[in-house]
């Protein structure tokens, strides 16, 4: 079976086992609540990021809150969350990059988006997709990325170049729901210490079934 036609099946597979889905898992209202939770959940979970916004984004409402923040009160507020500090810096660096050349709107375009500090190509698709229902690549986070390679869509480490592989195997349409599909059959099956071949809907399409 050649690589693009096991993963039209696999995705449809994924498909009938969980349904809808939906976006992110992260809480937002704005476009710019949604760019700050992604910009902290690096490397963190969801569920922390949302218990930590659920304050922060009554307190920090515009892009001008955050230019105008001070960083060791904005590093206070987000300080359980993993590389706060630094995290506090991109926050306000980016908001004063959307102030000054965005006009206090978060960009809609790949190219603008990956010019705000701590913003990479994954929070970028993640923002436009789900903000903006915009789709200009698949958000490759720790789930999409540790399945890629082990259903043998990719051999890539970079996760651009994994990113790039996908996007190649799937059509534009596909791609918002391939990543959110990948990212709950990763949360609920297909785990990094201890995936569960056995309970998975695509174990015999998928090369590493029983081997990982």
């Amino acid at each position: 079976m050649e690589n693009k036609e096991r993963a039209k099946k696999i995705l449809e597979f994924l498909r009938k086992e969980y349904g809808n889905v939906g976006g992110t898992a992260l809480k937002y209202k704005t476009p710019l609540d949604l760019l700050v939770a992604t910009i902290l959940a690096a490397q963190c979970t969801d569920d922390l990021v949302n218990r930590v916004t659920e304050q922060l984004f009554k307190k920090y409402r515009t892009a001008e809150d955050y230019a105008n923040a001070d960083l060791e009160e904005l590093d206070r507020d987000i300080k359980s969350i993993i590389f706060h500090r630094n995290k506090a810096k991109s926050i306000i660096n980016s908001a004063n990059m959307i102030v000054e050349q965005f006009n206090s709107q978060v960009p809609k375009t790949m190219e603008e988006m990956v010019k705000l500090p701590g913003v990479a190509r994954k929070t970028a698709n993640i923002v436009l997709s789900n903000a903006y229902g915009i789709n200009e690549g698949i958000a490759v986070d720790t789930h999409v990325l540790r399945l890629s390679q082990r259903m043998g869509f990719t051999k890539e480490k970079n996760r651009d170049k994994i990113e790039s592989d996908l996007m190649n195997l799937y059509p534009k349409d596909d791609w918002f729901e391939l990543t959110n599909l990948l990212i709950t059959h990763g949360r609920k099956i297909c785990t990094a210490r201890k995936p569960k071949c056995a309970e998975c809907a695509i174990n015999k399409l998928c090369p590493s079934a029983f081997k990982v």
